[in-house]
């Protein structure tokens, strides 16, 4: 499967005035070195056999389009049939035709399979910390998990009588902010991000997966010290630290018949200073990046969306230091 020849300017293209609404995803695409993405993409859709299919790199724009401004796969499809924006951000000429619902859908399903989305996002990472934007040197790392709705959270029968539940998610009971306990069916996104909220790293789970078993995974050995809140809080998880050498900031919690001191309420309140930062992220998350509920089946689609949202997200976040204060 060879690829499509397209972004080749027509007429049509020569016409387009230029417009800075036209323009406003430039800086953002200029932040990346595409060929190193295509470097890691070179084996995809690159067989001789077969129908050609769009150049991996834009494909992999459009996904990372589509976290940026939450859509559904028609409507991304619609979007690019319809946006000179998006189309210029992606590399497609008025000519070219643009790829479906179904192509978007396969796309991020095929990357998942491959298992790029890790070396794609750890790509990223790296391209932003070699132009001084990511601070890695002497970061913390904030760790928190959010809980993701199931795309099919109920036991129904399908067309074949098979029961279309999502059969790799599961169910928790949780306690809102006011008292009330709420039972989802979905997963669980464990994200470490650092104090300017860029997301170090991910961990996905079935809900039912208590938060403090992914803390050593979230870990990335570099960090100056971490923050978590007291969900986290064991002997194990101290010594853990205490070992690396890493600053111990989770928050303290009562125990039977230990409740806080007043210095330990008053340490975790200077602690959540800077563990909200994590609370943040979770609401741009779902709020803008069309992570509230899942779209895709199983926990590999789930995982895949949420390193694309990190992504999308990082490179949002870096491009408003960019503006504010110029690369380092």
């Amino acid at each position: 499967m060879a690829w499509k020849q397209t972004g080749q300017l027509s007429l049509a293209d020569s016409l387009i005035n230029g417009h800075k609404a036209i323009e406003e995803l430039d800086d953002l695409h200029n932040l990346i070195d595409w060929q190193r993405i295509e470097h890691h993409l070179r084996h995809v859709h690159s067989s001789e056999r077969g129908e050609s299919a769009f150049h991996p790199v834009i494909m992999f724009k459009v996904l990372l389009l589509q976290k940026l401004y939450g859509l559904s796969d028609p409507a991304m499809e619609k979007q690019l049939a319809r946006d000179l924006l998006f189309r210029r951000f992606v590399g497609l000429s008025l000519n070219d035709n643009v790829p479906d619902h179904s192509t978007i859908w396969r796309y991020h399903k095929h990357l998942g399979e491959l298992g790029l989305m890790q070396t794609l996002f750890d790509e990223i990472d790296n391209q932003l910390t070699e132009q001084h934007i990511i601070i890695k040197t002497g970061s913390v790392s904030i760790i928190d998990a959010s809980i993701v709705e199931a795309k099919n959270k109920r036991p129904k029968k399908g067309k074949h009588t098979e029961n279309t539940q999502d059969q790799e998610a599961a169910y928790i009971s949780k306690k809102d902010s006011t008292g009330k306990v709420k039972t989802t069916y979905g997963f669980k996104m464990h994200i470490n991000c650092d104090e300017d909220g860029f997301v170090k790293k991910v961990v996905t789970t079935p809900a039912n997966v208590h938060d403090s078993q992914c803390l050593t995974d979230l870990i990335i050995g570099n960090e100056s010290a971490v923050y978590a809140d007291k969900a986290y809080k064991s002997q194990a998880h101290d010594n853990y630290l205490a070992d690396a050498n890493i600053s111990n900031q989770i928050h303290d919690r009562a125990w039977r018949n230990s409740p806080l001191t007043e210095q330990q309420i008053t340490t975790n309140k200077h602690k959540s200073q800077t563990r909200n930062t994590v609370e943040r992220v979770f609401g741009h998350f779902k709020l803008h990046y069309d992570m509230s509920k899942a779209r895709h089946l199983g926990l590999m689609q789930f995982h895949t969306s949420t390193l694309l949202a990190s992504m999308a997200h990082n490179l949002k976040t870096a491009l408003g230091i960019v503006r504010r204060y110029g690369v380092i």
